[in-house]
């Protein structure tokens, strides 16, 4: 069990420079003196991880779940990058989903669509690779290549440069990660931690990874989304859920000055672990409780639009049934989409999308009556959406 103490060993310290500026410099991690956590913390951490348990169990019985761990992922990419000042909605990053032309959408969209694919390749290749430095460089690579909201990004290289956080050079920033010889070292201490069979219980171990990362800022843009694709990550390959359907940037957004707050707190001089790993938790335990209820609400959904199609004859029943299904996956659709799933005619599959229209299944997403029109499985959209607007 994690050890009880009242002082914790400091994170690093601030070091002057050559070119004139001070770098906060990282102490070698985890420290040799263990960090240590009040029994509040631990009696937080056995509540966080009572919920994910909870939460596997409502996930292992969850119908077609595969096809609703996307709309997890698209609801943490939607957050994530509008903590980074991105304005676009999980609504606009569904439907730009339909577009074939990526080149044509807005930044903000293609910012979220690049998290969105980055967040998958690192669920599928975390299946059968290790998590580390390689890995978190290719996660990093995903999100970054081609991506058009960026500053010199250099998908998948740690930086060969100084970096810094606020202000307009490193003399007057808010925060000056470590130079590169020493974020280098830190990198490899970050991922030894990763892999120690040490005393830190699990999600006090996810928050330190993630506030340890984000302090080191191994990259010239994009370390926030990246780190909090590690926290996933790290759960995921610790297997302390069945599925990847945990997101903590939804409550980072909704908390987003004291998520700041409490990083830049952590990697002070007079560093607390302790603020930010009760701020964490907090978060792991909010978000469990928001999962459950989703899970919840989409059985609920899923069982009354099935009972709705179950009522049709046996000719159009079993087409509408899969449609439904397949809408858990893409719930904004058009006739193309329809057509590829059901292999309909194209006059078959108006009449599939007018049925279920009249279903009050889907509805139309714009007022567009021509050729394009798209169709949005509203009610399903609005479990995740919650009070973003559906436009």
């Amino acid at each position: 069990m994690t050890k009880i103490s009242s002082k914790n060993p400091r994170i690093g310290v601030y070091r002057p420079q050559p070119e004139g500026f001070k770098a906060f410099v990282l102490e070698p991690f985890p420290p040799k003196d263990t960090l240590v956590f009040s029994s509040a913390i631990q009696q937080k951490h056995a509540e966080a991880m009572r919920l994910l348990g909870k939460l596997d169990g409502i996930t292992a019985l969850l119908p077609d779940r595969d096809y609703f761990l996307e709309m997890f992922v698209r609801k943490d990419a939607s957050s994530s990058s509008q903590i980074e000042g991105t304005q676009a909605s999980i609504s606009d990053a569904i439907e730009a989903l339909n577009i074939e032309r990526r080149n044509n959408l807005p930044q903000d969209v293609d910012d979220i669509l690049h998290y969105i694919e980055a967040l998958n390749y690192g669920l599928e290749r975390a299946k059968d690779f290790p998590f580390s430095l390689r890995f978190i460089r290719e996660l990093h690579e995903k999100l970054m290549t081609g991506a058009r909201n960026t500053h010199n990004p250099f998908p998948g290289e740690f930086r060969r440069t100084q970096n810094w956080i606020g202000g307009t050079r490193p003399d007057n920033a808010r925060f000056v990660p470590p130079p590169v010889c020493e974020m280098n070292q830190a990198l490899n201490d970050l991922e030894k931690f990763i892999h120690a069979d040490d005393e830190y219980l699990p999600l006090i171990k996810a928050g330190l990874l993630h506030a340890q990362f984000e302090t080191i800022h191994p990259f010239l843009d994009g370390n926030g989304r990246t780190g909090r694709m590690l926290v996933t990550m790290f759960l995921w390959h610790r297997r302390l859920l069945e599925m990847p359907v945990l997101y903590l940037s939804t409550y980072f957004k909704k908390h987003q000055e004291t998520y700041y707050e409490k990083l830049n707190a952590y990697h002070s001089e007079n560093g607390n672990a302790e603020e930010w790993v009760e701020f964490f938790l907090d978060g792991v335990i909010d978000i469990a409780n928001s999962s459950i209820e989703t899970c919840r609400k989409i059985t609920e959904l899923r069982e009354r639009d099935m009972r709705k199609a179950q009522k049709l004859g046996k000719a159009t029943a079993p087409k509408t049934l899969d449609m439904i299904r397949f809408l858990y996956k893409m719930p904004t659709v058009g006739i193309a989409d329809v057509v590829n799933q059901t292999r309909y005619s194209r006059p078959s599959a108006y009449k599939l999308i007018d049925r279920l229209v009249d279903m009050n299944i889907l509805y139309p997403a714009d007022e567009n009556d021509g050729y394009g029109k798209k169709y949005t499985y509203k009610d399903y959209v609005e479990v995740f959406a919650e009070d973003e607007s559906l436009g």
